[in-house]
């Protein structure tokens, strides 16, 4: 399920949500993070509003997450996620 997704900076992974079997979105999203290292970024795709997800970086990991909207629904949202420190 990868159309519609933009282009990623050099070796950006994609995370998406949408196939994501019996894990949450969430969860599948803090974990890429956490895999991360300082100044490297993935793309979220979801089948729904993940602003959840950026409330919950900013408080789990604050200081640490950059957030970019790239696709805002209705059916499919994307968002750049960046480890900055």
């Amino acid at each position: 399920m990868t159309e519609n997704i933009p282009p990623t900076h050099a070796g950006e992974q994609i995370v998406d949500a949408r196939e994501r079997g019996t894990m949450s979105c969430a969860d599948m999203a803090m974990g890429a993070f956490d895999a991360l290292d300082a100044q490297t970024s993935f793309v979220l795709v979801a089948d729904h509003d993940p602003r959840g997800i950026h409330y919950m970086l900013d408080a789990e990991r604050p200081g640490a997450a950059g957030w970019e909207e790239l696709e805002s629904g209705p059916e499919i949202w994307q968002a750049r996620v960046t480890r900055t420190a």
